[in-house]
């Protein structure tokens, strides 16, 4: 493992523990000022810019404030030059949405670059599998 690959592991391994605690400054720390994020719930073009990359927070640690899990399960990180990203699966649910589905992951992929020496998050994109397919129906 580089050392890049060791700093961006680094990197998201806090990420991970702030979302968890639900400390926005400390999720906000190694973004981009011209952040990209897209996430589950809308917009469905995602959101541009730190402010509305923090904006998306406080409805989630609420949700998460109900018991909700957030752990990192595997992290893969590429790095090279100014250029680097990172895929990762979380364990992310209630523990009643993880007893009724112990496989369900959060795909987390992330686009980073050198800025200013130090490495930033400049996409962010987290995903659920689709399983309606897969669900008996009524």
């Amino acid at each position: 493992m580089t050392d890049d690959e060791s700093e961006i592991r680094d990197l998201i391994t806090r990420w991970t523990e702030a979302v968890h605690r639900g400390d926005l400054p400390a999720v906000l720390a190694d973004h981009a000022d011209d952040i990209v994020m897209f996430d589950v719930p809308p917009p469905h073009d995602g959101v541009r810019g730190i402010g509305a990359y923090r904006e998306t927070w406080p409805p989630f640690f609420d949700w998460q404030a109900q018991g909700a899990v957030f752990e990192l399960v595997s992290l893969d990180v590429t790095a090279g030059g100014d250029a680097a990203f990172a895929h990762a699966l979380l364990r992310c649910g209630t523990p009643e949405e993880l007893t009724a589905h112990p496989e369900s992951r959060l795909r987390l992929t992330v686009g980073l670059r050198r800025e200013s020496g130090r490495w930033v998050v400049a996409h962010e994109h987290h995903s659920f599998a689709d399983t309606s397919a897969a669900e008996p129906a009524p």
